[in-house]
């Protein structure tokens, strides 16, 4: 049986944290699944088709890496996925603070665990809010966004 994961995320835009997590969630396990959660209420700076993509662009070539997109909540497309945990990428503190309340929650209705990464400190300053201002600013993002060219 492999161990399946989910990393479930808005990815506007994917940065390279993200990225390192997911790197990092490969030597835990077998499979990991990248959920691009899609909520109909929010505005994006970048199309789902363009974030789907730049991610699948980015792991082209590793096969236990899928890119999906999926709406409602995330532990029912863990279930449909046959996936046993949720990755959660961790910045500081704060980050874990609002993620523990999210990962009971999950694991209540779910019986899911969520697993959480540190990603690389030199990216822990990296926010996916920060580089839409930045882009939607005239900004170059490239040096903490994997290929941002794509998501134009």
């Amino acid at each position: 049986m492999s161990k399946i994961a989910v990393f479930p995320g808005s990815f506007d835009p994917f940065t390279k944290g993200h990225e390192a997590v997911i790197l990092k969630s490969l030597k835990v396990f077998d499979k990991v699944i990248v959920g691009i959660g899609v909520n109909h209420k929010k505005q994006y700076l970048f199309n789902l088709e363009n974030r789907l993509d730049h991610i699948s662009e980015i792991f082209k070539g590793i096969e236990n890496i899928e890119v999906d997109s999926f709406t409602g909540l995330t532990v029912d497309f863990c279930r449909s996925n046959n996936a046993t945990h949720i990755i959660r990428g961790l910045r500081d503190s704060k980050d874990f603070e609002y993620e523990k309340s999210i990962a009971q929650m999950n694991f209540d209705m779910s019986e899911i665990e969520t697993v959480f990464f540190l990603t690389d400190q030199r990216y822990s300053a990296i926010s996916s809010s920060i580089m839409r201002e930045i882009h939607s600013n005239g900004g170059d993002i490239s040096r903490f966004v994997t290929n941002p060219k794509l998501l134009v």
